[in-house]
């Protein structure tokens, strides 16, 4: 995200009070690691965009702050793309399955308490909608891990999709760029953004982010899979979304009445 979109697909991570970005939020990061053609094709074909793919360990990043792995770039799902819209809720075809089901989460002890205190409050948004699923914060273990990102990584935060009926197993938090001067709520809509890639969302407006991030519209496109309709949720902008690409600095953004529906649709 960038600080004035918080969650941003390849943010800036350029540190002007207008940019900083969590969802790798956009930047104007030259792409270091080349991605080979075969591994574009694999992303198109999942339904993703592979405009500013880059290559990291164990797979590839696509929009700003979604991972996917080499094991996902090889498979071939079968569902197909329900819809096609600008501002809608999207799940991939991979969830979160064995419901009803506790997911546990566990922040390393190499980032700053604060991301615990920002933990806690993003579990509590989610434990409150009473759903199947439901999260509980440990301190060994964990279905889901924070971890500090690598170092000179260009996003805020970014994580990845649920593979066999699990969900995705970390979330790396580049805290250096984040850092623990924003509110705890600003951190625990970025924690809780990320989450809801680990248990299978996408962003709210994946088909044209620049509705929150800004700049050129990114249409990828009718391909085969990864971007599946909720029902009930809007086909017209929705503006305070948690799963939007790119999220104000400074900005809260709790589940909306659309949020609900999706979250309860799926868990």
């Amino acid at each position: 995200m960038k600080i004035s979109k918080l969650f941003a697909p390849a943010a800036m991570l350029a540190v002007s009070a207008l940019s900083l970005s969590s969802c790798q939020e956009k930047a104007n990061v030259e792409v270091k690691n080349e991605v080979s053609e075969t591994a574009v094709n694999q992303i198109k074909a999942l339904g993703f965009t592979a405009a500013g793919a880059q290559k990291v360990a164990g797979g590839v990043m696509v929009e700003g702050d979604i991972m996917l792995t080499d094991e996902m770039l090889a498979s071939t799902p079968d569902y197909k793309m329900v819809r096609v819209g600008e501002d809608e809720q999207y799940r991939t075809t991979n969830l979160v399955t064995g419901l009803p089901r506790t997911i546990t989460i566990r922040v390393s002890t190499s980032l700053p308490s604060a991301y615990v205190t920002a933990t806690d409050e993003a579990i509590r948004r989610y434990n409150a909608e009473g759903l199947q699923l439901r999260f509980s914060r440990v301190t060994s273990g964990g279905s889901i891990v924070l971890n500090p990102a690598p170092a000179g990584s260009s996003y805020l935060a970014s994580a990845g999709f649920p593979s066999g009926g699990n969900p995705y197993n970390q979330v790396l938090v580049n805290s250096g760029a984040l850092g623990t001067n924003y509110a705890t709520t600003t951190i625990a809509s970025v924690l809780a953004h990320e989450i809801g890639h680990c248990i299978g969302f996408r962003h709210t407006d994946y088909m044209s982010r620049q509705y929150s991030c800004g700049g050129s519209a990114v249409n990828e496109g009718a391909s085969t899979v990864g971007a599946i309709l909720i029902p009930g949720t809007p086909s017209g902008p929705d503006p305070n979304s948690w799963m939007l690409a790119c999220i104000g600095g400074g900005q809260n953004r709790p589940f909306n009445t659309n949020d609900r529906t999706a979250l309860n649709y799926l868990y």
